[in-house]
């Protein structure tokens, strides 16, 4: 197991200033209303995406300047998706609402006197340059009445370039967002359209009439009884970001922690629990403390769901297995994936309507932010297949870990491994408990039991 703690990086960048990127062509005028799923408070927040891209001599024949291809597609791809160029409103109920206005997306053309090279450690999650490479443009950080999208595509001086977004998370999830990043892909292209084109029917995902609550949400409950000790340790002005790359030799020495009873199971569930189990260890949690651990799920696919190829919002859930804190520490690492399995268990239709329904009765509340911990599954959202015409990104992916949230991706290390890596932030000392924790979990010790 390696983490990455980046030396801080020293270079400048130059922005030009930001400018709206609009549909091609007209578009509906008309107002468009979001899923139960979208618009839950939990939601609301905008969700970083980052792409580096090596200097490709045979493939940028004619089209030299990836800022201008991009620019020129982004607005070839809003024709289609013209929602995302519009602003949300609020209606009863808190009831979220696109107002297609067609203003466009926010896009800003920079470049910076850095190579891919110099950047090194930087290419992966928790970047810790991302703020020069997607300037928060002031007063278009809210969720209601701004921007949706934003987007900075930086040149470097290898030839190489970036590609830094901001997405509202209410209008898409990461696989929504992918099909809209491969729909201005196939635009960069010459493709006319887009190769799947985008479905909105929202309705699919809302409430019943009446709605009724019929399963267990741990994930929203509101925790009136706790020691507190998560709550007050997570000050979001004081955290460290590090990413912690699993490769082969890390994965072999998890998995032969387990005992041989302990059936099947996957290389997903084993490093969520550890991940889990090490960092509740790490904030030294009181033992009658309740933790959580909330498995986001993509119901893309899933028997039942019957959603269209094409379909670009929030689509996924998020049940959660509980537990004490003394129990997730004092037990071996099968308690933990045991735990992780019976939350992605609970996954069904019926519970994906129950929490459309919870959203509708219960004001659409927020997510149980006292001791709970997400870890979403990006392997195979497919940031990484994403090509503007330059050939697949180094990396491409979610940007940074939040306080209570990190997900795995693919990735491949300096020496050429293929892993998975998780970013996480925690506070420094906390972190330093974490990355010992994780070290001792995976150094070669103990043998099968």
């Amino acid at each position: 197991m390696a983490s990455s703690v980046s030396s801080p990086l020293v270079f400048s960048v130059k922005r030009c200033h930001p400018e709206f990127v609009q549909p091609a062509k007209s578009t509906p005028r008309e107002v468009k209303q979001l899923s139960d799923i979208d618009d839950q408070e939990g939601l609301r927040f905008q969700v970083p995406v980052i792409m580096f891209y090596q200097s490709n001599p045979l493939l940028m024949k004619g089209k030299e300047d990836p800022v201008k291809v991009i620019r020129e597609a982004l607005g070839k791809a809003l024709v289609y998706y013209y929602p995302l160029a519009g602003r949300l409103i609020e209606g009863e109920n808190r009831k979220l609402m696109v107002d297609c206005t067609g203003e466009g997306v926010l896009f800003t053309e920079a470049d910076a006197d850095a190579t891919l090279d110099s950047l090194g450690d930087a290419i992966q999650p928790m970047c810790p340059c991302f703020e020069e490479l997607l300037y928060d443009v002031p007063g278009f950080g809210e969720i209601l009445g701004s921007p949706l999208i934003l987007i900075q595509v930086t040149r470097l001086r290898c030839g190489g370039f970036i590609f830094a977004l901001r997405l509202n998370h209410t209008l898409s999830d990461s696989f929504g967002l992918s099909q809209f990043l491969n729909a201005v892909s196939d635009m960069t292209q010459g493709i006319s359209r887009p190769c799947l084109l985008p479905i909105w029917q929202r309705e699919l995902l809302n409430a019943r009439n009446p709605p009724r609550i019929t399963c267990i949400h741990h994930e929203y409950e509101g925790v009136t009884s706790t020691k507190g000790t998560l709550l007050m340790a997570m000050d979001e002005n004081n955290l460290v970001h590090r990413s912690f790359f699993f490769g082969p030799k890390e994965k072999r020495t998890l998995k032969k922690r387990l005992p041989t009873s302990l059936g099947a199971y996957t290389t997903f569930e084993v490093l969520v629990a550890c991940v889990w189990r090490c960092r509740t260890i790490a904030f030294a949690v009181d033992p009658d403390e309740v933790v959580r651990f909330s498995c986001i799920i993509n119901l893309r696919g899933k028997q039942g769901f019957n959603l269209p190829p094409g379909y670009y919002g929030n689509a996924f859930v998020s049940p959660a297995s509980i537990t004490k804190a003394g129990m997730l520490c004092a037990n071996p690492l099968e308690y933990a994936i045991m735990l992780v399995k019976k939350a992605k268990m609970q996954m069904s239709t019926e519970y994906m309507k129950s929490v459309a329904d919870l959203m509708v009765t219960q004001g659409r509340p927020s997510f149980s932010k006292s001791g709970n911990y997400f870890i979403s599954d990006n392997r195979h959202v497919g940031f990484g297949e994403v090509n503007f015409g330059w050939g697949k990104p180094v990396y491409g992916g979610i940007a940074r870990a939040l306080s209570n949230i990190s997900f795995c991706t693919q990735f491949k290390n300096k020496k050429g491994e293929e892993g998975i890596v998780i970013p996480i932030c925690l506070p420094p000392l906390v972190m330093e408990r974490f990355e010992q924790e994780i070290k001792r979990m995976t150094k070669v010790e103990e043998r099968a039991r």
